[in-house]
């Protein structure tokens, strides 16, 4: 991935013209994942979207599950424009929440809702942020951890990468239980020996205390 996808500048030329776009695959495709996750979460549960951008994966969660409470959170204003007029063009009106909020620095939540996120998650928001190197990654998984309920919240993230959260650092598996929850297809093979080539859907789990 190019080195720019950590900055914002790139992001806000790119979002300007940018409507729409999935990476990796169709929010449909993620959302089938993330279903059985969420059934289970009471009313009220807060969900964070990290790295919303111009995903429709946000009219997802709320057409199955208006009872969460969904935080969508990008660090250009931009695409949260394009998030709330896609709520608004399906739904007729605006319910969710949109912050502004850069996901390698502490997430800022009402203090009613720190400790108590059930569950966040990220599409390739994680390959952007390694962009800028293993540092920022950790960062990530730092500000994480610091708002997830310990007992029962969970994070979801979608990467191209077989080994995201391997790195030279501990950090990462000293605040998370890292697993694989499932491997997404990329696409019809052109041909039928040619290798199954993969995403990953990782299911990290936060350690109640830190080393």
């Amino acid at each position: 991935m190019p080195a720019d996808f950590e900055k914002v500048e790139y992001w806000r030329k790119r979002f300007t013209k940018e409507e729409s776009f999935e990476w990796l695959t169709s929010s449909g495709s993620f959302f089938s994942i993330l279903e059985p996750l969420l059934t289970p979460l009471s009313i009220g549960s807060t969900v964070l979207h990290l790295g919303s951008g111009t995903s429709d994966l946000h009219v997802y969660f709320r057409r199955h599950f208006p009872q969460l409470q969904v935080i969508n959170m990008d660090y250009e204003p931009l695409a949260l424009e394009r998030g709330k007029a896609m709520e608004s063009n399906e739904f007729g009106n605006v319910e969710m929440g949109y912050q502004v909020q850069d996901v390698t620095l502490p997430l800022e939540l009402d203090l009613g809702q720190r400790g108590k996120v059930r569950m966040v998650i990220d599409k390739s928001t994680v390959d952007a942020v390694s962009c800028g190197g293993d540092e920022n990654v950790i960062k990530m998984a730092e500000a994480i951890h610091d708002v997830l309920n310990k007992e029962e919240g969970v994070w979801i993230s979608l990467s191209f990468s077989d080994s995201r959260f391997e790195m030279d650092s501990k950090r990462v598996q000293e605040l998370f239980e890292v697993s694989v929850l499932t491997k997404v297809a990329t696409g019809p093979k052109r041909l039928e020996s040619d290798p199954d080539i993969w995403h990953w859907c990782w299911l990290l789990r936060p350690r109640a205390t830190t080393t």
